[in-house]
């Protein structure tokens, strides 16, 4: 694999949470450093027997806003 691709949502209270698309690895973090640096991990952890991916993109998960 050589790319895995992470959607990431902000959270209510604070932070982001992302997730990982095909996978079962999902993190959070308090702001946006911090969360590029738990998914980093987390994708270690993952692969801690195989070979990772070689990049990770992260995508903003769109939201729509009422103005009403």
């Amino acid at each position: 694999m050589d790319e895995l691709i992470f959607v990431v949502t902000p959270e209510e209270e604070g932070g982001f949470s992302a997730a990982a698309v095909g996978e079962g690895i999902f993190t959070q973090g308090d702001d946006w450093e911090d969360l590029c640096a738990m998914v980093v991990d987390a994708t270690k952890c993952y692969y801690f027997e195989s070979e990772p991916p070689l990049t990770v993109r992260l995508i903003l998960r769109e939201q729509v806003l009422a103005v009403a």
